[in-house]
This record gives C-alpha cells, structure tokens and sequence, in this order.
C-alpha cells in the first residue's frame, strides 16, 4: 500500500520537515518570492511543511477522504464499514491460512497484504461511529494484532505503530482492555 511506504519513509526520515521550515525561513529571509523562478513556491513549501507536520501525512489524507466520502453519503456508512472490515478480514484469513500463505511467492507481497489489512483497520476506526475496537466491530482487532506480533519486527513494529498512534478509538472506555494491552507499546 503506497500510503503505508510514503509514511514509512516520513517516519524514518523526520529531517525532512525541518528541511521544509528551514528552505521558508531562507526564502522569507531573502524576500524571494514565486516570480523568482524558484523550484518550490513558498506557499507549496508552506504546504509541503504542514503536510509532513503530521507523523502519518499519506494515511491522514486517506482517512480525511475516507471520513468525507462516508459523511456525504451517510446512508452508506454500513456498506462502506462492512466492505472496509470484510476485507480486513480477508487479508487476516489469507495470512493465517497455511495453503494460502505458501501461495504467496514474493516476500513484498505478503508484506503488502499486512499492510492493506492494517490501513482497512485504521480506515474502519476512522469511518465507525465507535471504531474498529469496540465489541461487535466488524473487524478482528485482536487476530490482526496478534499476526503482526507474530511477524519479524521490522516488519511489524512500523505497521503496529500505525495502529497505536493513528486510530480514533484506540484510548476510549469501551476498548476492551485485552485490545489495549496487546497494543501497548
């Protein structure tokens, strides 16, 4: 999933924000401004900046659109989360199945697929009225939790960080506890 990649290399590069601010202080210093032909206007610096200001820009933006689609068309909110946590669910199963998984060659595609199920979970959360963690979700919080923490750890801690810091629901009182243990850090 693209937006898991580009969030991956945001996170592991956190200079590149400051790069940003730091090309807007210059360019504010030196009054240049877009008619100078320059390679970054200051407004899509200023942009760019807040952008990468948030620790997961790709997923943020896809859990806005995502959020949006299902507000301006409410009486779909139960397909969407259903399809949304129906996936997840199909991803989970894919993985847990021995026969399955052994029909999966490529290493980039299994890790592919970890990071599909993750990003339907956190959309769930996001789209939900109560989340991906509460009981009666649609979606196995715990059995995908648990297929992470079974995977080597690079792989799983940035996808496990996903879940711990950019769900909605993650913290409220009607998360199970068990989920919440499972998911601390």
């Amino acid at each position: 999933m693209f937006c898991f990649n580009q969030n991956e290399q945001a996170m592991k590069t956190p200079a590149i924000q400051n790069d940003f601010s730091y090309y807007r202080r210059i360019v504010s210093r030196q009054r240049i401004d877009s008619t100078n032909n320059m390679l970054v206007s200051t407004e899509l610096a200023n942009r760019m900046s807040l952008f990468y200001a948030h620790a997961t820009p790709m997923l943020k933006v896809l859990s806005e659109a995502t959020s949006k689609f299902v507000h301006d068309n409410a009486d779909d909110v139960e397909n969407t989360t259903e399809t949304l946590g129906t996936m997840a669910k199909v991803c989970l199963r894919m993985l847990e199945n021995p026969k399955l998984l052994q029909q999966i060659e490529r290493e980039e595609t299994h890790l592919l697929v970890l990071r599909v199920m993750v990003g339907l979970v956190i959309l769930y959360d996001h789209v939900h009225p109560v989340g991906a963690f509460a009981r009666g979700a649609h979606v196995d919080v715990k059995g995908c939790v648990r297929l992470l923490q079974a995977q080597p750890a690079i792989k799983a801690e940035p996808l496990l960080n996903a879940l711990r810091y950019t769900t909605k629901h993650l913290n409220e009182e009607n998360t199970p506890k068990n989920i919440r243990n499972l998911l601390a850090a």
